[in-house]
């Protein structure tokens, strides 16, 4: 059971935490890396965009959660990992036409253990559940977000046709629920990280997508009868 006598999780937790959170770190800096490798960017870019991945969901989660300076620049093992992860991708990657997939596979990595690391970070620090929950989803797609951008695409949480956020927000929500009923421990974060990730890839294989709003045909306006009629 979860231990916040001490404003902080039993030495199993954490330590499983700070195992969870770089395997996500790795996961989602060879996403950046291999989309930065599809953009044929350099050393340089690939490193950049690798770490920005890895880093800024985490950094945006500390930030608004009050602890500052974020993780990611006091424990160096980040951007350490970060820094592994593209250098292995700059030396060893599938060809630029094939990268799609195993960027989609390591996204979808990051994504659910973000979701739970990042909820469990956020209830360490005091917030409620549901607080705890959206700064979980905020670590899972905002590095995401930021891969894109800089890599020149639209963010893959606004594209009607994937479902991105979704598995995520489920994740965190499950990992919260755990949290605030006591039930949290290393395997059960496993569990919930585990079906973000098989529910982000099976959205992915069956091609999945969050409803959108009704689009009405769109109607010729009517004729003026004062021009004369085309022949």
């Amino acid at each position: 059971m979860v231990d916040l006598s001490a404003g902080h999780f039993g030495s199993a937790v954490d330590a499983a935490q700070h195992v969870g959170e770089l395997f996500g770190v790795f996961a989602f800096a060879s996403s950046g890396a291999l989309l930065a490798v599809r953009r044929d960017f350099d050393i340089f870019g690939i490193l950049v965009l690798a770490c920005a991945t890895a880093l800024g969901g985490g950094i945006i989660r500390d930030l608004l959660s009050g602890r500052t300076p974020p993780l990611a620049f006091v424990d160096l093992s980040y951007l350490t990992t970060a820094t592994l992860a593209a250098v292995v991708i700059f030396f060893w990657h599938p060809p630029r036409r094939l990268t799609r997939g195993p960027l989609e596979v390591a996204d979808a990595f990051g994504l659910g253990l973000f979701c739970v690391t990042g909820t469990v970070a956020a209830y360490s620090r005091g917030l409620g559940a549901p607080s705890a929950a959206l700064l979980g989803l905020v670590t899972a797609i905002g590095g995401g977000v930021i891969r894109d951008l800089l890599g020149g695409q639209t963010p893959n949480v606004l594209r009607p046709e994937q479902i991105y956020a979704v598995p995520a927000l489920v994740g965190a929500i499950i990992t919260a629920a755990l949290l605030h009923f006591g039930a949290y421990q290393a395997w059960t974060g496993a569990l919930a990280a585990l079906g973000a990730i098989v529910f982000r890839l099976l959205a992915l294989r069956f091609g999945w997508h969050a409803p959108q709003a009704r689009r009405y045909p769109r109607t010729r306006p009517p004729a003026d009868p004062t021009l004369p009629h085309p022949s």
